[in-house]
């Protein structure tokens, strides 16, 4: 569900910090700046999407995912390939796999022969997902972690090739607390809804810290790979933690996908402290969302509440405003960050970590 923000800019004067900061963007500029979504969920034809997209200034990139909640991965490889090539200077795909079986004899040359299909399709990207470390075991029954030597082999194809690896690994903080000591209410809710991630109290899984050095262990012997740790990696509770992740990691990104939330909530406490965030790591964060195509919503209403979420995001990242949000109580002021951060995060660091897309061209690599 994309929850939005609410502005109270409308009812303040200008002297209240709702116009620009020195060197920012209007929060009028909004459709002026040409931005790129790069963690989204699209499925069937979307022709309203993409003409709201247009107008709005944004271009998407549709992940795949090998979750239930979605169509199987086959649907969603054909939808993603079909809206590409529909909106090739628009919409831009990234592929995905099935990690069962990695320890397996056999699975790699199946992967590999999947996602050489994808990227003769265009695919531009390969989402590993937090079945891994969550959800799968090899023979001795211990949890298949992202760090296994089974993966190494297909992390070594994809830094060859120059492929962008999309990071999902672990689960925000929240999910090894208990509902009630949750700092966000859409994690409240996602994981009373989702009790097979909800970690609290839970021995048969790795804890968060160690999803977290599993990951970092692996980055660790694969130092030139392109990553992008989405989910603000996993770290979304911390800038202080993402910033040392970002550090230790010079070819990785983080998106902010789904959890500009919890930036929100530390801005309520240091806004300060979160803006200069954006300004040290400019070159390193890139704008997602995670809005995803419901199951039997219109392209039509989809397309408006991402227009809705978009704007609300945009007045916390570009505006000056006061702001409230859903997801906790107190109030926080948007960060006004300055053009260059703003164009960076919304668009030239997407544009550099995925040059082949929305080009009108393939994303296949040689």
């Amino acid at each position: 569900m994309i929850r939005f923000l609410v502005a109270a800019c409308a009812l303040l004067p200008a002297a209240s910090g709702c116009e620009a900061e020195s060197g920012g963007y209007p929060e009028s500029g909004f459709a002026s700046v040409d931005k790129v979504d790069v963690h989204m969920h699209l499925y069937g034809e979307m022709p309203a999407f993409a003409s709201q997209a247009k107008a709005d200034g944004f271009r998407a990139l549709t992940i795949n995912v090998n979750y239930r909640d979605f169509p199987a991965i086959v649907e969603q490889q054909r939808d993603g390939a079909a809206l590409a090539r529909a909106y090739p200077e628009r919409i831009a795909f990234a592929a995905t796999f099935d990690a069962a079986g990695s320890t397996e004899p056999g699975w790699l040359e199946g992967v590999k022969r999947k996602l050489d299909a994808s990227f003769a399709e265009g695919a531009v990207a390969v989402k590993f997902w937090k079945d891994i470390g969550m959800q799968h075991r090899d023979a001795d029954g211990r949890a298949v972690m992202i760090d296994d030597a089974s993966f190494d082999p297909l992390f070594d194809w994809l830094e060859k090739r120059g492929v962008p690896v999309l990071g999902h690994q672990g689960e925000p903080r929240n999910a090894w607390l208990a509902l009630e000591e949750m700092t966000i209410r859409g994690d409240r809710a996602y994981f009373a809804e989702h009790p097979q991630y909800h970690m609290a109290g839970r021995k048969d899984w790795p804890t968060y810290e160690e999803q977290i050095a599993a990951r970092d262990r692996m980055l660790a012997k694969h130092p030139r790979l392109t990553f992008v740790g989405v989910h603000l990696a996993s770290l979304e509770w911390d800038v202080d933690r993402i910033a040392q992740f970002l550090r230790a990691n010079p070819n990785a990104s983080v998106d902010l996908a789904a959890r500009l939330s919890h930036l929100q909530l530390q801005a309520s406490r240091d806004r300060h402290k979160v803006r200069n965030f954006f300004i040290e790591f400019q070159d390193r964060i890139l704008y997602g969302s995670d809005y995803a195509r419901g199951d039997g919503q219109s392209d039509a209403e989809f397309a408006a509440e991402a227009h809705t979420g978009w704007l609300a995001d945009w007045r916390f990242l570009a505006g000056g405003g006061e702001l409230r949000s859903e997801e906790f109580d107190a109030p926080f002021r948007g960060l006004a960050l300055p053009r260059e951060v703003i164009d960076k995060v919304y668009g030239k660091n997407a544009r550099r970590i995925f040059p082949t897309a929305w080009r009108g061209g393939t994303g296949s690599r040689p």
